[in-house]
């Protein structure tokens, strides 16, 4: 899947891109925004539980217990190469969304920063890195691994996504670019990955 994987790491990048110059600095909700958040926005319970706990799953104290998670399980398994990789590869996606936000500048709420959605960032990275480590261990085909990878990936966003926007913790569109930022690092980390295992092998 490397060649398809780069193909979806270079577009998420040009969205990425393309949608920090668009939101440079501003503190307004765009069009989008403003009709996204007519649809999803002020849900009542229990969907606002819901999205708290989704929430949690990307505060400082859910998010390394998935990690945590997944690295015993790696672990447990004999691939300290996948531990390394669950670990990078969601850190690194994590690292650039919270260095994009100081660069992009984008706020809400007064002074807090939001494009990317470091939450939707660190939750479609997570999916990602977990679908690419099933994929790769059950060995299944081209096909099969892309739509697991793809499905994963948005549906990690979808969910993560919604309770960012119920919550009113995101612009919609914060949500996008955190999803571009996990398909466009996260791929870039893997590469890197096997490169030094492989080199050291």
């Amino acid at each position: 899947m490397r060649s398809w994987l780069a193909g979806i790491a270079g577009f998420g990048a040009v969205v990425l891109f393309g949608l920090g110059v668009l939101f440079a600095g501003d503190s307004r909700a765009s069009v989008v925004d403003l009709r996204v958040w007519a649809v999803v926005n002020g849900a009542a319970p229990p969907w606002s539980y819901a999205a708290q706990v989704l929430d949690f799953l990307g505060e400082p104290v859910g998010a390394p217990l998935l990690v945590g998670a997944a690295v015993l399980g790696c672990l447990l398994l004999r691939r300290p190469r996948a531990a390394v990789f669950v670990v990078l590869g969601v850190g690194t996606a994590v690292g650039v969304a919270k260095v994009l936000k100081t660069l992009v500048g984008r706020t809400i709420h007064g002074d807090n920063l939001s494009f990317p959605s470091g939450h939707t960032a660190f939750f479609t990275a997570f999916a990602l890195v977990v679908a690419l480590l099933v994929a790769g261990g059950l060995r299944v085909g081209r096909a099969v691994g892309v739509s697991l990878v793809m499905v994963s990936t948005l549906l990690a966003a979808a969910f993560m996504g919604w309770a960012q926007v119920v919550l009113g913790a995101h612009y919609p569109t914060d949500v996008v670019g955190g999803w571009c930022t996990a398909v466009a690092v996260v791929p870039a980390v893997a590469w890197g990955v096997d490169r030094v295992a492989d080199g050291r092998r």
